[in-house]
């Protein structure tokens, strides 16, 4: 049974994903498959094992991929049989994913960057979400929701984001406690806990610190803003996290579906 008071979540797809850009030129990188389904959708199912089933998809280059596969999606999995006459009926033979999931696909532009997105797609949220999941359209992990949400709530503060441990190139946080009292992004030299993605906003963080600017960036001056102002939580995960920015880790993701372990996957 679904849990229907779990927040929607808003999902960063737009990017053009350089660093992996041969399957990006054919694909935008949410679309890129780990194993017979695209990245996004193991982002959806983790989400969904928690009762999350309403989705809004934040898009921009080549978009259309996302139009074709989910207006499509029972097609690709499943025999068919199109009745060519009047009507057009179509039939769907064996079984086939049944997802409970609402799926809003929306244009926020080729060229915005990722808070003018999540500005733009927050008129499809509804009156009564007064929390938000947000995340990337490139990164798996198995980050438990529910506790996420909670702690979310717990401390009633406009951002919760899950912080992480791997090296790497990402926005670096100084933590006090659980809040975050500095955000910097990308920094030259970096260790500790980085922004894994996963998070959690307020209504009000949209309307606080976001606007529908094309060049707004989230990790820049309003992740800054809610830092300084003492209005950004960290969720510490230290389970599985990994994102997909090179064709190594593409494979890393790959080898781990294939191998039947993958551990994204095991709340599913």
């Amino acid at each position: 049974m679904l849990d229907r008071s779990m927040p929607p979540a808003l999902i960063l797809c737009g990017g053009q994903g350089t660093r992996l850009r041969d399957l990006t030129e054919v694909l935008p990188k949410p679309m890129v498959p780990v194993g017979p389904q695209p990245i996004v959708w193991h982002i959806m199912k983790t989400y969904a094992a928690f009762g999350v089933r309403r989705f809004i998809l934040c898009l921009g280059y080549k978009r259309e991929s996302f139009i074709d596969y989910f207006l499509n999606y029972h097609a690709r999995g499943s025999d068919i049989t199109v009745n060519l006459g009047k009507g057009g009926k179509i039939t769907y033979h064996g079984q086939h994913d049944e997802e409970e999931w609402e799926v809003t696909l929306a244009d926020t532009g080729e060229k915005t960057m990722t808070g003018g997105r999540v500005a733009r797609a927050a008129k499809y949220l509804r009156p009564e979400d007064q929390d938000v999941f947000l995340t990337y359209g490139d990164g798996v992990a198995n980050v438990d929701m529910a506790k996420l949400l909670a702690h979310h709530r717990r401390h009633d503060l406009a951002l919760t984001v899950s912080a992480v441990h791997p090296a790497g190139r990402f926005g670096e946080m100084q933590l006090s406690g659980d809040q975050v009292k500095g955000f910097h992004e990308k920094p030259q030299t970096e260790s500790g806990l980085i922004n894994g993605g996963y998070m959690v906003l307020r209504r009000r963080f949209i309307d606080q610190y976001l606007t529908t600017d094309q060049g707004l960036v989230l990790e820049q001056e309003p992740m800054r803003t809610a830092a300084n102002e003492g209005q950004m939580s960290a969720f510490v995960h230290h389970g599985f996290w990994q994102c997909m920015d090179t064709a190594r880790e593409h494979q890393l993701l790959t080898q781990l579906w294939e191998s039947g372990k993958a551990p994204w996957t095991e709340r599913w």
